[in-house]
């Protein structure tokens, strides 16, 4: 018996690198790793970014990230697409990471969560102590936030999402996400006060 000859189609069909989103979850909820891989590649970088600011912690944000994307590819048959697949990241992620705050019930230490000084030969020594200082006070200000306080600060302003996606990420309506971030930034703003 001959051995089987590969599909024309298969010849043919577009790189999952070219393709939008929609068809690359089609694809993997039909069992394509390669579309899910390519899905991954695309989303977690910024999944990454964001479990990081919200958890103050790397390590635990890479962990958080990693069984978030587990948790998609489980649930991709039940993704209806209502909001775009990002959006949906956004959602897992967020909570995933609201859950590690809760378990944590205790402070992030500063030292754990403090950002790399600039290793760009033009910066002063004094310029990047200054720079170290604010971020470290701005680590300590976002952890005197509520989880969802946090989380909708980081979503807007850090990542740039609009109200409604913010809302569909956390889990709660517009009006909450506008208060929650709302009271966010005027705890913020006085907490980094002296450096302004």
């Amino acid at each position: 018996m001959p051995p089987p000859q590969p599909s024309h189609r298969a010849d043919h069909a577009p790189s999952p690198s070219v393709l939008p989103d929609q068809v690359l979850v089609a694809r993997s909820a039909d069992g394509d790793h390669e579309s899910y891989a390519e899905l991954m590649r695309r989303h977690t970088p910024r999944m990454l970014a964001l479990a990081t600011r919200m958890l103050g912690d790397r390590p635990a944000a890479e962990d958080d990230v990693q069984e978030a994307c587990l948790t998609a590819w489980r649930r991709l048959p039940d993704f209806r697409g209502d909001a775009g697949f990002g959006t949906w990241m956004y959602r897992i992620v967020t909570n995933r990471c609201l859950n590690t705050l809760r378990a944590r019930r205790s402070e992030i230490p500063l030292e754990d969560t403090a950002e790399p000084a600039s290793h760009d030969p033009a910066t002063s020594p004094e310029r990047a102590a200054e720079s170290h200082a604010s971020a470290r006070d701005l680590q300590a200000a976002l952890a005197t936030l509520t989880p969802q306080q946090r989380a909708c600060w980081v979503l807007r302003e850090l990542h740039g999402l609009s109200y409604d996606e913010i809302a569909d990420a956390v889990g709660i309506g517009e009006p909450a996400v506008r208060g929650r971030i709302f009271r966010a930034r005027r705890q913020l703003t006085e907490a980094m006060a002296p450096w302004r």
